[in-house]
């Protein structure tokens, strides 16, 4: 992690100097290596990679300096595969991004120290009993501490960056600047539809008390589930730019990487698992599956962080869902059309053939509802987002002419990220069987599927002792 004594740039004139003078260094490399290209073929896609890398090295370093709503460019970045790329370069534009999920740019302890007791009131001794100056990681919107509180709890501290809330909103209105550049680092990548997302979900983001309250109600329906861990919320001492939890330590996502095939299966199988029960027991869509997010545990279980980003959706809408895709495994085709129609994707249901939404459905979501054990890697990826929604997908006119219903956005987000983190781990396992565990009740696939089964069994059975929960901490008074 980096550290740095500076405050990022604040004001949006400043802020989008920032991105202008990244935009128009880099755009001028990029149009130098076309340029270069020209009669020199294979010369040319060596400078045209080399300064695509270079470009989006650049890119990373100024956003992990800006952090707030601009660095979310780069996490989204970090997910997806740069399409016309060497396999060599790919791997450096991605690896440049990934810095940007685990280790941002720190703010110096004094800001943190100055956050915290605003919040909390009174010096960090009233509430912790030992705090580290140094971050353990640090990222767009805040930093996270280890500290013990007065309690003897050890415990992660995240601390809201002070002034982030203003930076961000001069990012939102500067964020269109980054386009250009970002196409031609990531020509596939629908850079509208991802400044718009960030824009939408960024303010729920900085209210760290809701993402008390999203963290909790998931923690109390998985506490001691044997593969996934979350950890537990000290709500005494949480406030709107404070959260405290316990602290989980583990192997990050670029450690998990590097392991051998069957410990990434694992991995990918237990990512998949945890985000589809979510949506199908607690009707919650988790909206942000970056690799960020994940740590694994020394006994094996996979620790789920940052529940800033998530949606309860309709019980009635998730029925609906779950028909579609009842009717999408089936390969009924007029099944599909119904259930489009019902959830409100096909404004003028007549003017959609139902032939063509299945195969829409099947190009762009067909993983989950394939049987038998798929390989998923960043070439499998790559032809699912070519195929399935790119412009030079056979159903793009078709699609243009569709919405999404409200309810079902984060859903779909969270299904296209998942599909880039699988990718990112080359996993193979039985996703359709997976899926099908959750939206048909099928028989688990595999044992993780059965000790999955069997710990929801004993919840329907009746409610679990909470001795496992944390001590209350009791705020000292002012």
């Amino acid at each position: 992690m980096k550290r740095s004594d500076d405050s990022p740039p604040a004001g949006r004139l400043r802020r989008g100097a920032a991105l202008g003078g990244t935009l128009a260094r880099q755009g001028v490399r990029l149009a130098s290596a076309r340029f270069a290209a020209i009669g020199r073929a294979a010369r040319g896609d060596d400078t045209r990679a080399a300064a695509t890398v270079e470009a989006a090295r650049e890119l990373a370093r100024q956003l992990s300096r800006m952090r707030g709503a601009a660095m979310k460019i780069g996490q989204a970045l970090s997910t997806l595969e740069p399409l016309g790329l060497p396999p060599e370069a790919r791997e450096e534009v991605r690896r440049a991004f990934a810095q940007l999920r685990d280790s941002a740019r720190s703010v110096p302890f004094a800001s943190v120290e100055r956050v915290v007791a605003d919040e909390l009131g009174g010096p960090l001794s009233r509430h912790f009993r030992d705090f580290d100056r140094e971050p353990l990681a640090a990222a767009s919107i805040g930093q996270v501490h280890r500290a013990v509180t007065r309690g003897g709890d050890v415990v992660a501290v995240k601390v809201q960056y002070p002034g982030v809330a203003e930076a961000v909103e001069a990012d939102l209105r500067n964020l269109g600047l980054l386009a250009p550049l970002v196409r031609r680092i990531a020509p596939g990548l629908d850079v509208r539809a991802v400044l718009r997302e960030i824009r939408e979900r960024i303010g729920d983001e900085l209210d760290y008390e809701l993402e008390a309250q999203n963290q909790r109600r998931v923690w109390r329906a998985w506490r001691g589930h044997p593969f996934a861990a979350v950890p537990a919320v000290f709500s005494e001492l949480s406030s709107r730019r404070v959260l405290v939890t316990e602290l989980v330590r583990g192997s990050t996502f670029e450690d998990v990487r590097e392991l051998r095939a069957a410990e990434r299966d694992r991995f990918g199988a237990i990512v998949a698992r945890f985000f589809f029960a979510n949506l199908a027991r607690l009707g919650l869509a988790l909206g942000d599956p970056h690799p960020g997010n994940y740590l694994l545990m020394p006994d094996g279980r996979v620790a789920f962080l940052d529940f800033g980003l998530v949606r309860a959706i309709p019980r009635a809408h998730l029925e609906r869902e779950k028909a579609l895709a009842r009717a999408a495994i089936a390969g009924d085709a007029r099944a599909v059309h119904r259930a489009m129609a019902d959830l409100g994707y096909l404004p003028d249901p007549a003017q959609f053939d139902p032939d063509l939404l299945l195969a829409q459905i099947r190009a762009a979501a067909g993983w989950m509802f394939t049987r038998g054990r798929q390989r998923i890697d960043p070439e499998f990826v790559l032809r699912v987002l070519e195929e399935g929604g790119s412009p030079r997908s056979p159903f793009f006119a078709q699609m243009r002419r569709q919405t999404v219903p409200a309810p079902s956005l984060l859903m779909r987000r969270m299904e296209g990220l998942l599909l880039s983190v699988l990718g990112d781990l080359r996993a193979t396992a039985d996703w359709g069987g997976i899926v099908a565990e959750y939206v048909l009740d099928a028989e688990p696939v595999d044992e993780l599927g059965r000790a999955d089964a069997r710990f929801w069994q004993r919840e329907r059975s009746g409610p679990r002792s909470s001795s496992s929960a944390p001590r209350r901490q009791r705020r000292p008074r002012s």
